[in-house]
């Protein structure tokens, strides 16, 4: 007991700031629930076994279900018998959107509609049968219904990172189920190929119509351009096309005129300019063509020889000398050759430069006519060119249609389908529904959630405090401890005689946490009062008195209740006098007070019943009777009547030094215990803390079972800190 008052943290009173306080965390929230489950734990089993007798019994009285499974296999390309493409090319990139809108077309009503006429199944009464319905007279009517039936019965479930698609259908009867599963495949492959054909058909009709437009206006493009050809003298000899293909040119005649006559233009251009050169090139006898010609090279070698020899003459001989003079005339006459044939070489030259001169006029003027007559031409082949241009689309834009209008007519007369039977459904002999194991595990699951239902919608309901948390978290005031409910088969009041009892535990853990609410210990003086009446505030007055009294103090127990008072039948002593007559303006506090010989505290009973108690508590009274009490005796205690519904308590809790609030678990709702809280402070009362009492711990198990008997007053004076 000394280690549990040691160890109890102090309590903080109401509107009292805590400073330094140690906590402890509070329960796991696993754990509140399953204290919860196990209040509950009736209502629980109770639907749960519910749930299970009603899945049994649906299981029995359900007609069995027989399920017949195919397989197909899905191909994202078509099985390519020619190296022809069809109108689906080879995308790669777009599996997820082709995979969806397969699994889409087996599921598609159109399929419905397929099987239904394929196998007639409106004019088949046991097909309805199988799906326990009746045939509707309506021709219409049961072909719509034949369809719902189908959708509603289908299973298509593809099979992951694979190509291959299960088509499962169930009904009552397994021949007809084996028989619809394979005739939904069946007709599946039949509205693939149909929608292949359909696609091709309207595909090459598209074609052909375009390609008889594009061919007409191909005519009419060509017929244009020669057209325009003739009427402006283009005559085309060769076409030359570009690297890219992208641009032509072409050589016309006029271009190859314009080309011959402008070389021989440059040629004629060359030919006097040489000419002009050598005629202007000064002394006719240096001249190249001079220095060059034999007639003259010889004159000149036979002058020289002559010279030396007329050379040699003189240096013998006088210039009179005969043959000095014969050398002499022979030099002479072959100067003279030579100056004559040096002329007729220059005359040469200048007629040479003259005929240059006139054929490169006459060539001038005629490349000069036909440029002009390019340009025009050039600029009318600027548009003949488009013309051309427009040809070349033409022709190319026809190619390519016809070209694929022939690869689409053989595609299509193939008829190759991507979609192949893995294997056909065969008729089942066992049943796939109802399956007992299943819905009882679907019952017992759906009894657990609904029960778990109920447990929240009767805690909701059920507003009680449930937890030692509840105090601090909904009525946030501290809370000094928790109180077992004593055993019925054995009197409270022996409970109360054993010190070691759990009950005893409580109230001394109780009290040791009041003896931290003041900064002087343990209050002297202290009202003790509930929500409403039968919550044990009486008891816990009682008993806190009678534990003060065991540590040595001097203490009295006032019955304050003056409607209802009942401490003098629990202590055994007489009511004729007491707390009234002390109200009423009698001093005779001693005549009062009443010892008990073998309990360490004293009783001041409630005394006669006054006819207003509530007049008697708000006078001066009052105050002046507690202050004789605390004269004589270290604590008082105050058993006060209940908050709600009277002024009697808000009266006494203020007079004293502060008040305990008692609430009895899983029974005051605590929009209740906040009202009866809400009015003591508004009359000024201080409230110290809650004190939950009568606690079934058979029900709340280790939750409110923790801490009693040996530690109790250690296992809660931390947590009630922490609140």
């Amino acid at each position: 007991m000394a280690a549990d008052i040691q160890d109890s943290m102090p309590m903080r009173p109401l509107g009292v700031p805590s400073s330094g306080e140690e906590t402890l965390p509070l329960p796991p929230l696993l754990l509140q629930y399953w204290q919860t489950v196990l209040r509950w734990r009736l209502v629980l089993l109770g639907i749960i076994g519910a749930s299970l007798v009603l899945g049994i019994i649906i299981t029995m009285l359900t007609a069995p279900l027989y399920t017949a499974r195919g397989e197909v296999e899905i191909n994202r390309q078509q099985k390519k018998v020619t190296n022809v493409e069809g109108l689906e090319g080879a995308v790669t990139s777009q599996d997820l959107e082709f995979y969806a809108t397969q699994y889409a077309l087996l599921k598609a009503e159109s399929l419905a509609d397929r099987v239904v006429k394929a196998q007639r199944l409106q004019t088949r009464e046991e097909f309805f049968t199988a799906h326990g319905t009746k045939m509707p007279a309506d021709m219409d009517e049961r072909q719509r219904l034949a369809i719902k039936l189908l959708q509603r019965n289908i299973v298509i479930a593809p099979i992951r990172t694979s190509r291959l698609v299960d088509v499962a259908y169930t009904c009552r009867s397994p021949r007809i189920a084996a028989e619809i599963a394979n005739a939904w495949v069946r007709e599946f492959i039949g509205a693939s190929m149909d929608r292949e054909f359909a696609s091709t058909a309207d595909a090459r009709k598209f074609l052909e119509d375009r390609l008889e437009a594009l061919r007409a206006k191909l005519e009419q493009s060509e017929q244009d351009a020669v057209n325009f050809a003739t009427n402006h003298d283009i005559i085309a000899l060769e076409t030359n096309r570009s690297a890219d293909g992208k641009s032509t040119s072409q050589r016309t005649l006029a271009a190859t005129d314009l080309e011959g006559l402008n070389q021989a233009l440059i040629t004629a251009r060359a030919d006097r300019v040489a000419a002009e050169s050598r005629t202007h090139s000064g002394d006719a006898g240096a001249s190249s063509d001079a220095l060059t010609n034999v007639t003259v090279a010889e004159l000149r070698s036979k002058r020289a020889e002559v010279g030396a020899e007329y050379a040699r003459m003189l240096a013998q001989f006088d210039p009179a000398y005969p043959p000095a003079r014969a050398l002499k005339q022979q030099v002479d006459e072959l100067d003279a050759a030579i100056g004559r044939e040096s002329r007729r070489i220059s005359l040469s030259h200048q007629q040479t430069y003259l005929e240059a001169s006139k054929r490169e006029s006459a060539l001038s003027s005629q490349v000069a006519a036909l440029k002009s007559q390019f340009d025009t031409q050039n600029r009318a082949t600027i548009q003949f060119n488009i013309y051309q241009r427009e040809v070349d689309t033409n022709r190319q834009l026809y190619d390519a249609l016809l070209q694929r209008y022939k690869e689409i007519g053989v595609a299509g007369s193939i008829g190759a389908n991507n979609i192949a039977v893995v294997y056909q459904a065969k008729v089942p002999f066992t049943p796939s529904a109802p399956n007992l194991i299943l819905n009882i595990a679907v019952a017992l699951f759906g009894g657990i959630f609904v029960g778990a239902l109920a447990i929240l919608a009767l805690e909701q309901i059920d507003e009680g405090i449930r937890s030692p948390t509840d105090v601090a978290n909904h009525l946030k005031v501290p809370l000094l401890g928790n109180v077992p409910m004593a055993d019925r088969d054995q009197p409270i009041g022996e409970v109360l005689k054993d010190p070691k009892s759990s009950l005893s535990e409580a109230y001394f853990a109780i009290r040791s946490n009041l003896a931290f609410s003041t900064s002087h210990g343990l209050p002297r003086s202290l009202a003790i009062t509930s929500s409403q009446a039968s919550e044990g505030k009486s008891t816990s007055a009682l008993v806190l008195a009678q534990i003060i009294g065991r540590t040595g103090k001097s203490v009295v127990l006032v019955d304050a209740d003056l409607r209802s008072p009942s401490v003098h039948q629990i202590v055994g002593v007489p009511n004729t006098q007491g707390l009234s007559n002390l109200l009423a303006g009698s001093d005779d506090v001693e005549a009062m007070v009443q010892s008990l010989a073998d309990q360490s505290m004293a009783v001041l009973p409630s005394g006669p019943m006054p006819p207003n108690p509530a007049e008697l508590l708000s006078g001066d009274r009052l105050a002046e009777v507690l202050k004789q009490l605390l004269t004589r005796f270290d604590h008082v205690v105050i058993d006060a009547p209940p908050v709600l519904g009277l002024a009697d308590a808000p009266l006494l809790c203020r007079a004293v030094e502060g008040s305990v609030f008692v609430a009895q678990a899983n029974r005051t709702p605590l929009r209740t215990i906040r009202s009866a809280l809400h009015r003591l402070q508004f009359a000024g009362a201080v409230v110290f803390g809650v004190i939950v009492t009568k606690i079934d711990t058979s029900q709340h198990n280790y939750g409110y079972g923790y801490g009693y008997g040996y530690g109790y007053g250690y296992g809660y004076g931390k947590e009630i800190n922490e609140s």
